[in-house]
């Protein structure tokens, strides 16, 4: 098995057929650029004639992409039935993309060629092996994807493999082996990719396969339907492939392609195979979450590797063996693929979690028993409903309130919310509040679309003249869960608040039986927060120097407080 993996990269064609994933042109040319910079050999940039922005993409990526090392692919299919691929408008839209790459699909599978092309399995061969000519003939790079290879060769294995002879016959540069509806489970993979290799490359100059086979490269391209597009394809690279598809997190058509970003870490990780540097390899989670962002799509949090939680330690005993080293339950180390280590603080924690955690936010002057009393408090709290894995700002709270010099930047007295319907203005919110900041107390009154935000508004009407910098910060998100609905509207709820000041995002939470109360609790922690941090941060930034801290490396130096 050779150590150099060469990845091609679907997802501007294959990715956008994901439900709910659709990318602008300008999108596209941004994800181009981006692959680019990380080390990706090809991109697949769609389908010429096939919609607009397609179309848009290739005429831009002429004149606007400037790439360094990936070369641009234009995806399209064989010829139709009966026709030369020299007269076959689709072919021709292929050569006006002027990609240096083509990447052709053909029919592998004897069942498609009888109901879907409805023509003769002879014909179909030829179709393959005179479209692959022509391409090469107008000096191209073809690519040549054997769609549904796997049931092709299930179904009719002689056929199957005369399928890729026929492309490596017209001159195809590499031959791509498609498990396109993503049925196919590793190891029948792995005796697939056998055959071809001794059947087929291995034959030299017999049954018609011109000598050059033996160096066509072979390929992969699984799909993720029984959940192994990932297996499969780290498979076929054991078996002899060397040549890899997928989309970025795995983004395509039903349960979607094989996962690249989780591919190249295992390739690199666990395979010795060289597919981008050990620069490019650390720049795999913003890479997965650029791609994320333009997609509209939010980061699949526990998504191996690059996901938030992938590094995530919740457990007391899992915590307590992490701060002692923290390979004992990390399976590679989190920086390598541009990713960190991460202590969650639940009612599952353990003392170390919170030590851990005061580290973290850079909190000094708490004892292990002051570190104690914070995690009985969280555990009755979430007994109560509150989950604070999720929300670290409340956390941060919590510890700061246990410091017997914290002063709060404002007190609550008391609040009201109404809401009602008037005549010729449809749904009403009003809210009071009543604050204390230091020894003066304040007393607004504000209007909303909602309860929710008329407590905010009367909550920066009271104080917003001493701490100016709130107007920086806006609601991002608001999530509201039912905890048992087995009670119906008497349920508890639990209010989580993501909060933003264009700089960073922070998470608070709320649980009650009355949602208006937990909704509060949020609210407030979100904007307490805010307050206490930015003048930390301010002050940071005025000191020259200032040093980020590593809460794990000084929890292993015993620089806790004892």
């Amino acid at each position: 098995m050779t150590n150099t993996i060469y990845l091609y990269d679907t997802t501007l064609r294959d990715g956008t057929q994901g439900e709910g994933v659709s990318f602008s042109a300008e999108d596209k040319l941004r994800i181009a650029r981006r692959l680019d910079e990380f080390g990706v050999h090809y991109i697949e940039g769609g389908w010429p004639g096939s919609n607009p922005k397609d179309m848009e993409f290739f005429q831009r990526a002429k004149e606007e992409l400037d790439l360094k090392q990936a070369r641009i692919a234009a995806f399209g299919s064989t010829c139709r039935v009966g026709m030369d691929p020299a007269e076959d408008p689709q072919v021709q839209l292929l050569l006006q993309a002027e990609t240096p790459v083509v990447t052709i699909f053909g029919k592998s599978w004897d069942l498609h060629v009888r109901d879907v092309l409805r023509t003769s399995l002879e014909e179909n061969l030829r179709m393959i092996r005179e479209t692959v000519r022509y391409l090469k003939s107008q000096g191209k790079e073809v690519i040549y994807d054997a769609e549904h290879f796997f049931d092709g060769y299930r179904a009719n294995p002689e056929y199957a493999l005369s399928t890729l002879k026929a492309a490596i016959i017209g001159g195809a540069d590499s031959v791509v082996l498609c498990d396109t509806n993503g049925g196919s489970l590793p190891w029948e993979i792995g005796e697939m990719v056998d055959t071809v290799r001794e059947q087929v490359l291995g034959q030299g100059g017999e049954n018609g396969v011109a000598p050059p086979a033996a160096s066509v490269i072979l390929g992969i391209h699984a799909h993720n339907d029984s959940d192994t597009g990932v297996a499969n394809t780290l498979e076929a690279v054991r078996h002899g492939c060397t040549h890899v598809q997928g989309t970025i997190n795995g983004y395509g058509e039903r349960c979607g392609n094989a996962n690249l970003v989780s591919i190249i870490a295992d390739l690199q990780l666990k395979m010795a195979c060289q597919a981008v540097s050990p620069e490019q390899l650390r720049q795999l989670t913003e890479l997965s979450h650029y791609v994320s962002e333009l997609a509209n799509l939010k980061p699949d949090s526990h998504q191996p590797f690059v996901g938030q939680s992938a590094f995530a330690h919740k457990g007391g005993t899992h915590v307590n063996a992490v701060v002692k080293n923290v390979m004992t339950y990390q399976h590679v180390d989190p920086a390598l693929v541009g990713n960190q280590t991460r202590v969650l603080v639940s009612e599952l924690s353990g003392k170390d979690n919170i030590a851990v955690k005061r580290a973290e936010f850079g909190i000094d002057g708490l004892s292990r028993e002051e570190e104690r009393a914070v995690l009985r408090q969280i555990k009755e709290l979430e007994n109560m409903g509150f989950a604070f894995e999720s929300a670290e700002a409340s956390v941060d709270l919590l510890l700061r309130r246990t410091r017997p010099d914290y002063k709060p930047p404002f007190q609550l007295i008391d609040y009201t919310a109404t809401v009602e319907h008037r005549m010729g203005r449809g749904m009403f919110s009003e809210a009071t509040v009543k604050v204390r900041v230091g020894d003066q107390i304040f007393h607004e009154v504000a209007e909303g679309n909602g309860p929710v935000n008329a407590l905010n508004r009367a909550l920066r009407k009271a104080i917003q003249q001493f701490y100016p910098r709130l107007a920086n910060v806006h609601l991002k998100d608001y999530k509201v869960r039912i905890l048992d609905s087995a009670s119906g509207t008497a349920d508890k709820v639990r209010v989580l608040i993501d909060s933003a000041d264009g700089e960073r995002t922070w998470t608070t939470v709320g649980a009650s039986t009355n949602i208006i109360e937990a909704s509060w609790r949020a609210l407030s922690d979100a904007v307490e927060y805010f307050i206490l941090t930015d003048e930390e941060r301010q002050r940071q930034q005025a000191e020259e120097g200032s040093q980020e801290r590593e809460p794990l490396e000084m929890i292993q130096r015993n620089e806790a407080p004892a």
